[in-house]
C-alpha cells in the first residue's frame, strides 16, 4: 500500500494509543507523513574518543573504558549518583541526578560510554549518560551516523523517544525502497541537480555517509522553501491583476511640499517614491512593503506618497497602532504640510475622538474635503465612509488583525493601494518568505546630519558611574528614557521591578522632575506623563517597552535599558531608536547582570558593535533561529518548517524562489501537464491546519 495511504495506526511499533498520540503532537495520520518526520541532528557513531581528545562541549561522544568508583549523595528523589570513568590515561566524572536505582555498575566490567561532556573545575563530565556493557554493544551502536528525531514530554512518557521513532521509520524503510510520488518534476530536478523525493527520505533517515545526508537534507529543504515560494508568487500574480485607481499624474500639492523642505531627501527616499508611484500609476491595486530603519524617513515618504494620491482626485489614510503614534503622525504632518496652507486638509480620528468632533470628520471624509485621515483601528469603524478612498497607508501593520486591516479596503468597490510600513527591518530571507506577495521598497539611509548613537554595555556594578553620566546630560539640557522589563516585581526572575527603579531614581536625582509611565496605566494618566516628558517639564522618564514605538522627544538624548539581557535583539533596537532625533550626540547605556550566557553576550557585543536596523535583523534571526519566528511580530510563516532554516538558508530560499517564479511565469495558472504536479502539491498543502495565507499580507 502507498504510504501515503497508510494510516500510521497500523504500522509495526505503533498501535492505537501511540497512533493518537502521534497525530495530537506531532500531526502524524499516515506512514508517509511519518517519514516526513526529519532528524533534526546526527551524531556520528563510528568514532571513538580519548578523555584527553574531548574539546567541544556541545558534540557527543563516545568512549571505551572502566567505572573504578561510585558513590550516592542523598535519599529518595534527592538521590545522585556519580561514578568516576577510566579510559586507560585520563578520567572523567559520571552524574545521575533521576533513575538511581536503575544504574548497574559493576568494576572490571568494559563499558561504552555515550553522551555530551560539559567541563567543571577542569574536568570533564557526563549528566545521564549512556553507559553499555561492551558485551551487549551492537554494530548499529556503532557505526555510521545516527538520527536524533524531536519529540515532546507526552511523547517520552509513552515511550515515543528519539530511538523508538527511527525504530518505527526504520520498519518503513522496505516499502520505501519501493519508491514515492515525487512532488518536484524531473526538469528542476535536473536544473538544480536534486535527489529524487525517494533517495531524500531514505538518507535523511539512513544516510550511507555525511555526503548524502547533506545531499538529502539539500533536497528537502529546496522543495519545502520552492512550495512556500510558489503559493506565496501565484498570490502575488493574481494580486497584480486586480484592478487599482490609475494615479499618474504628480500634481501641485506633490511639487509644493518638496520644494518646501529645508533638507534634501535621500537618495533611497527618493528611489522608494519613484517604486511607489510605479505601482501608483499601473492601473493594477499596489501591495508594497516599505521597510526602513528607525529614523529612516518613512512617515515622510508616506506623506508624499498620499500627496500623490490627493493630487489625482483621492483621499488617504493612515492607520497607526496607538492613539500615541497617531496624535504623533498627526502633528509631524501637519508641522510638513503647514507652507502648503489650505490646500491640504487632515485630521485626526482616535477611540479619544468625541462624539461631537466627529461630525465634521464624517462629512468631510463624504464630501470629499479631507484629504488625509490619520487615525487608529477607529478608521474601520462603519460610521466612517468616504467619498474616494484611494491609498491606505498602514504603519506597523503586525499590530493590526487581518480582518481590522479588510475593513478599509471593502470601503471602496475598487480597493485601493496599500502601502505597509515597518519600522522593524527584516532580513532578507525573512521578508522574502513572510512578505513575499509584497513588493518590497527598502529605505537603506539615514538623513544626512544624523549621528550615530554611542551604545555601550555596563554591568550592574557600575551603576554609580552611569548615575554620574545622565546627571551631567541633564545638566547640560537633555533629557533621559530609564527603561525596564517588568511592571511588577518577579521574585523568580529577579528583575529590578519599575516601582523599585522609579524610587531608586527619585532618591538618587531629588533635584530633578521624573515621570513613569506603563501599560497598565489609563491612557490619559499615561498620554499626560508622556506630555509632561515631551514638553521638557520632567527630566528622566522611567518606563516599560509602552515607549518601544511612537515616541518622539528629539531633546531626549540617552537610554538606559536595564535588565538588557531580557531583551531581544529587535527589541533593543527599536528602544534604542526612541533618542538620535535631534541634532545633539546621543547614547545608549545597556545595563546588565555581571553572569551572563554565551548568546546574551554576543547580543550586546552585537548592539555596541552597529546601530544598522538589518545587520541586528541578521544577528538576531541566525541567533534565535527560525523555531521561534511564528511567535514574533512577523508572524505568518504558511507553514511548519521542518527542515529548512531561514536563519541559514538563504542561498537555498533564492534558487527555490527564482525555480517558482520561471515556473510561473510560463504557466500562471499551472495547466501545463507538466507543472499538475505542483497545483497537486499546493492544494494537498492548502489542506494543512497550519496554512494561514491570511497573515500575509
Amino acid at each position: 500500500m502507498d504510504l501515503a495511504y497508510r494510516d500510521i495506526t497500523y504500522c509495526k511499533n505503533v498501535g492505537a494509543k501511540r497512533a493518537d498520540i502521534l497525530r495530537k503532537e506531532l500531526g502524524v495520520n499516515t506512514a508517509l507523513d511519518m517519514v516526513r518526520q526529519y532528524p533534526y541532528k546526527y551524531i556520528d557513531r563510528s568514532r571513538f574518543y580519548r578523555i584527553a581528545e574531548l574539546e567541544d562541549e556541545d558534540t557527543y561522544v563516545q568512549i571505551i573504558g572502566e567505572v573504578t568508583e561510585w558513590h550516592t549523595v542523598g535519599i529518595g528523589k534527592a538521590q545522585r549518583l556519580s561514578a568516576t570513568f577510566f579510559d586507560g590515561t585520563h578520567q572523567c566524572e559520571l552524574v545521575w541526578f533521576q533513575g538511581v536505582k536503575y544504574v548497574k555498575l559493576q568494576r572490571g566490567v568494559k563499558y561504552l560510554l555515550f553522551g555530551k561532556p560539559s567541563r567543571f573545575q577542569h574536568i570533564y563530565n557526563f549528566v545521564h549518560p549512556e553507559l553499555t556493557p561492551w558485551n551487549k554493544v551492537t554494530p548499529e551502536m556503532t557505526q555510521g551516523l545516527e538520527p536524533y528525531y524531536n519529540t515532546t514530554e507526552k511523547m517520552k512518557r509513552h515511550g515515543l523517544n528519539s530511538k523508538a521513532m527511527r525504530s518505527i521509520i526504520a520498519e518503513l524503510l522496505p516499502d520505501l525502497k519501493l519508491g514515492v510520488p515525487d512532488t518536484i518534476g524531473a526538469d528542476v530536478l535536473q536544473r538544480f541537480r536534486l535527489m529524487s523525493l525517494t533517495d531524500a527520505l531514505i538518507n535523511v533517515h539512513f544516510p550511507k555517509d555525511t555526503i548524502s545526508m547533506q545531499n538529502a537534507r539539500a533536497r528537502l529543504k529546496f522543495e519545502e522553501l520552492f512550495y512556500i515560494q510558489l503559493q506565496i508568487l501565484r498570490q502575488m500574480k493574481r494580486r497584480e491583476q486586480n484592478p487599482g485607481f490609475a494615479m499618474p499624474l504628480v500634481g501641485n500639492r506633490f511639487h509644493a511640499l518638496y520644494k518646501a523642505l529645508p533638507f534634501e531627501l535621500t537618495g533611497a527616499q527618493k528611489r522608494v517614491i519613484h517604486e511607489i508611484h510605479d505601482d501608483l500609476k499601473s492601473g493594477h491595486q499596489m501591495n508594497r512593503l516599505l521597510q526602513g530603519d528607525v529614523g529612516s524617513g518613512k512617515t515622510l515618504v508616506a506623506l508624499l506618497c498620499c500627496l500623490l494620491a490627493v493630487d489625482n482626485g483621492f483621499q488617504t489614510c493612515i492607520m497607526a497602532p496607538t492613539e500615541i503614534l497617531a496624535n504623533q503622525h498627526y502633528e509631524t504632518l501637519k508641522a510638513f504640510l503647514a507652507p502648503l496652507g489650505d490646500a491640504v486638509h487632515i485630521a485626526l480620528l482616535t477611540g479619544s475622538t468625541t462624539a461631537k468632533n466627529r461630525v465634521p470628520i464624517h462629512n468631510g471624509l463624504m464630501n470629499g474635503t479631507i484629504h488625509i485621515l490619520i487615525g487608529t483601528h477607529a478608521l474601520i469603524e462603519d460610521t466612517v465612509q468616504w467619498q474616494n478612498l484611494g491609498l491606505v497607508v498602514i504603519d506597523e501593520q503586525h499590530r493590526f488583525g487581518v480582518a481590522q486591516r479588510a475593513k478599509l479596503w471593502t470601503k471602496n468597490q475598487t480597493a485601493p493601494h496599500v502601502l505597509v510600513m515597518s519600522a522593524t527591518p527584516i532580513p532578507r530571507t525573512l521578508a522574502m518568505t513572510v512578505y513575499g506577495d509584497l513588493h518590497v521598497s527598502i529605505i537603506d539611509e539615514l538623513p544626512p546630519g544624523r549621528k550615530p548613537i554611542q551604545t555601550f554595555h555596563y554591568s550592574i556594578k557600575r551603576r554609580a558611574q552611569v548615575y554620574a553620566f545622565m546627571r551631567n546630560q541633564i545638566d547640560s539640557g537633555r533629557q533621559i528614557y530609564v527603561v525596564y522589563p517588568l511592571i511588577k516585581e518577579n521574585e523568580k526572575l529577579d528583575l529590578l521591578d519599575l516601582q523599585n527603579g522609579y524610587n531608586e531614581l527619585c532618591d538618587a536625582f531629588p533635584e530633578y522632575r521624573i515621570s513613569m509611565v506603563h501599560g497598565q496605566m489609563k491612557a490619559a494618566d499615561k498620554d499626560l506623563q508622556m506630555q509632561r516628558f515631551a514638553s521638557g517639564e520632567t527630566q528622566i522618564l522611567v518606563a516599560t517597552t509602552v515607549i518601544e514605538v511612537g515616541v518622539n522627544v528629539p531633546n531626549a538624548t540617552v537610554m538606559i535599558i536595564q535588565n538588557a539581557e531580557r531583551f531581544g535583539l529587535s527589541q533593543l533596537h527599536q528602544l534604542r531608536g526612541r533618542v538620535g532625533r535631534g541634532g545633539d550626540q546621543s547614547y545608549c547605556v545597556l545595563m546588565t547582570d555581571l553572569e551572563l550566557s554565551k548568546d546574551t553576550r554576543k547580543r550586546m557585543d552585537i548592539m555596541v558593535a552597529t546601530n544598522d536596523g538589518f545587520r541586528i535583523a541578521e544577528a538576531d534571526l541566525q541567533l534565535r533561529g527560525a523555531g521561534d519566528i511564528e511567535g514574533t511580530q512577523q508572524s505568518g510563516i504558511p507553514f511548519d518548517l521542518h527542515i529548512a532554516n531561514l536563519s541559514t538558508d538563504g542561498p537555498t530560499l533564492t534558487l527555490a524562489r527564482q525555480a517558482a517564479m520561471d515556473i510561473l511565469d510560463a504557466d500562471p495558472l499551472l495547466e501545463d501537464e507538466r507543472n499538475r504536479i505542483y497545483k497537486r502539491q499546493l492544494d494537498l498543502l492548502r489542506g494543512k491546519p497550519a496554512f494561514n495565507w491570511g497573515d500575509i499580507s
